[in-house]
């Protein structure tokens, strides 16, 4: 009898396990063959999958996003705690996925990173979970003062954080 496998499960699983691999090594620095060796099968059965890397990029950015999303914040604590939760679970992979989304920009204009779809997501997943948190109306605000002090913590080596 043949084996049956989910092939939208097995995509995810895959797609998951290429983010730690492009959080590791960047984007620039890995193409389909090393992922596919990686992940422990052919590269052929890989775009059998994912047709492109920015496909296996795209895929592997929803994982992350959705897993961040659903990262456990609790809701009836103050703003503050709130935050202070957030920027705990952020801070934990921040200066890897900084410089993975920087060598994904490289070279890129305003305009194509404003389309980008992977870029918009985890825009989006970002600015959904601050409006959770403190309101609409100051999500953008808010989101930009936690990535400039997450930023700051990893450029400081965290010698600047509270």
């Amino acid at each position: 009898m043949p084996k049956i496998i989910d092939r939208d499960k097995y995509r995810c699983e895959l797609a998951e396990r290429a983010a730690g691999f492009f959080s590791k090594h960047g984007y620039a620095g890995v193409g389909m063959r090393g992922i596919a060796d990686h992940l422990g099968m052919s590269k052929s059965a890989l775009y059998h999958y994912f047709p492109t890397k920015e496909a296996l990029f795209l895929a592997s950015t929803k994982v992350v996003m959705s897993r961040t999303a659903g990262a456990p914040i609790d809701t009836m604590g103050s703003q503050e705690a709130q935050l202070a939760a957030l920027m705990d679970v952020l801070r934990a992979n921040f200066g890897s996925e900084l410089t993975l989304v920087f060598d994904y920009l490289r070279g890129k204009t305003p305009e194509e990173i404003a389309s980008d779809e992977a870029m918009q997501i985890s825009l989006s997943t970002y600015l959904n979970i601050m409006e959770r948190i403190v309101g609409p109306e100051r999500a953008s605000q808010t989101l930009s003062a936690v990535m400039g002090e997450l930023m700051l913590d990893y450029l400081s080596g965290g010698v600047l954080s509270d």
